[in-house]
C-alpha cells in the first residue's frame, strides 16, 4: 500500500526525535477520530493541521503512527518504528491511526478500506494477530465516537461496509452486547442479533464439529456472542485470519460448516482455502489447478497459454491479478497472489 512520507506532507523536523520501537512490542492496532468538529480540510492540510495543534502541546510532532483521510489517503506520522502519543499507557504497545473525521461525520468506504488495509500490514510487519481495539478502549474518552467504535467492534470489515449501530450511544455507555456485523445469505440473516432455526443448525453444527466452546446454553435460536466466538473459532481451523474470522457466516465457510447452504438444495460446498503457502514460484499441486479452473470460469484466463496448474506461472499470478483489480483492489490487494478473500470470490 502507498503511504505519503513525513517528507512528501512536508512535516517539520521532529520537536526531539520519538523513541523507537521494535515491532515485536506491538501487540495492538487503535483507532481514533478528530473529535467533535468536523474536518473541512482535504489532503496535506490534515496532517500539517495536526501537527500544529501536537507541537502546540510541546510532543515532539503528529502523535498518531498514521493518518486515514476520507478519500483513503494513507499518511505517516510516527510510522512503524517510533513510539506514539495517541493512547496513555499504550503508545508502545499499540499502533495508533486516527480516520481523520469528527463531530457527526461518516467515516467513507475508502477511510474504513484503508484503515484496514493498514491493519493487515501491521500484522504481517508483526508476526501476529494485533488486538482491534478503540481509543475508549484504553483511555476514558468518547473517541473514535460511535459510528468508528462499532465498526471496529464488528471486525473492521473493509468491503461492502454498512455503518453499525453504535453500541451505547456516542458515549460508549449503556449494556448489552456491543453491535455486530450482520449478513445475508439465500434470504437468512447471519450475525449477532439474527434469530431462527437456521441459527439454530449453525450452532448444533458447531457443536458437532468441535467449535462449541463458548456456549453456556442453546445453540439458538438467537445469535449471541457465544455464536460469533465459536464461528470464528471455525474459521480460523479453515485458515482464515483478519475480517475473514470475524465469526459471521460467509458462503465458504458456510458451506463448509453445513455441507450446502439452507436453500441451495444440495448444492456441493465450496472448496476451503488451502492456504497462502500453496501458491507462489516453485509450487505445484491441485488447489492451483483449482484455482485456475476458476479463474476460467469468471473469465479471467486470458494469460493462460496451456494448462491451467498444477505447476505456478506468471500466468497464474497475472490472471489473478486481473481479477483482484476486478473487484477495485491496489496495491497489496492486488498482488496476484490468492488470499482467503480472494479465493471465496472465485469460488462464488
Amino acid at each position: 500500500m502507498q503511504i505519503i512520507s513525513r517528507a512528501q506532507w512536508g512535516a517539520k523536523p521532529w520537536n526531539g526525535t520519538p523513541n523507537t520501537v521494535p515491532l515485536g512490542s506491538r501487540t495492538e492496532f487503535y483507532v481514533h477520530h478528530d473529535g467533535e468538529d468536523p474536518i473541512t480540510r482535504t489532503g496535506y492540510a490534515i496532517m500539517r493541521a495536526i501537527e500544529a495543534t501536537h507541537l502546540s502541546q510541546g510532543w515532539s510532532g503528529v502523535g498518531y503512527n498514521f493518518v486515514v483521510d476520507q478519500a483513503g489517503t494513507v499518511y505517516e506520522g510516527r510510522g512503524w518504528t517510533l513510539q506514539g502519543a495517541h493512547c496513555p499507557d499504550h503508545n508502545v504497545s499499540g499502533i495508533g491511526v486516527q480516520i481523520a473525521i469528527g463531530g457527526g461525520q461518516t467515516p467513507s468506504a475508502a477511510a474504513l478500506a484503508a484503515c484496514r488495509a493498514l491493519y493487515d500490514e501491521a500484522c504481517e510487519r508483526t508476526g501476529r494477530t494485533l488486538a482491534k481495539k478503540g481509543h475508549r478502549d484504553g483511555f476514558a474518552t468518547e473517541c473514535p465516537g460511535g459510528q468508528l467504535y462499532a465498526w471496529v467492534k464488528a471486525g473492521m470489515p473493509a468491503q461492502d461496509y454498512v455503518p453499525a449501530p453504535d453500541p451505547g450511544g456516542s458515549t460508549g455507555g449503556g449494556s448489552g452486547s456491543p453491535a455486530r456485523y450482520q449478513v445475508t445469505i439465500n434470504g437468512l440473516v447471519y450475525g449477532y442479533g439474527a434469530k431462527g432455526d437456521h441459527v439454530t443448525a449453525v450452532g448444533e453444527a458447531l457443536v458437532r464439529r468441535g467449535f462449541g466452546q463458548h456456549y453456556t446454553s442453546g445453540p439458538g435460536p438467537v445469535w449471541t456472542d457465544a455464536d460469533t466466538e465459536n464461528y470464528a473459532d471455525f474459521q480460523r481451523s479453515l485458515g482464515h485470519t483478519g475480517a475473514d474470522a470475524d465469526g459471521v457466516p460467509g458462503e465458504s465457510s458456510l458451506k463448509e460448516l453445513m455441507g450446502a447452504l439452507p436453500g441451495t438444495g444440495g448444492a456441493k460446498p465450496r472448496p476451503p482455502f488451502p492456504g497462502r503457502d500453496k501458491f507462489g514460484p516453485g509450487k505445484s499441486n491441485s488447489s492451483i489447478t483449482l484455482l485456475g479452473q476458476a479463474l476460467v470460469r469468471k473469465g479471467f484466463g486470458g494469460f493462460y497459454t496451456s494448462g491451467p496448474g498444477p505447476k505456478w506461472s506468471e500466468a497464474d499470478r497475472k490472471n489473478v491479478e486481473a481479477f483482484q483489480r476486478a473487484q477495485g483492489w491496489t496495491g497489496t490487494s492486488a498482488d496476484g497472489l490468492p488470499g482467503p478473500q480472494t479465493w471465496n470470490l472465485l469460488f462464488a
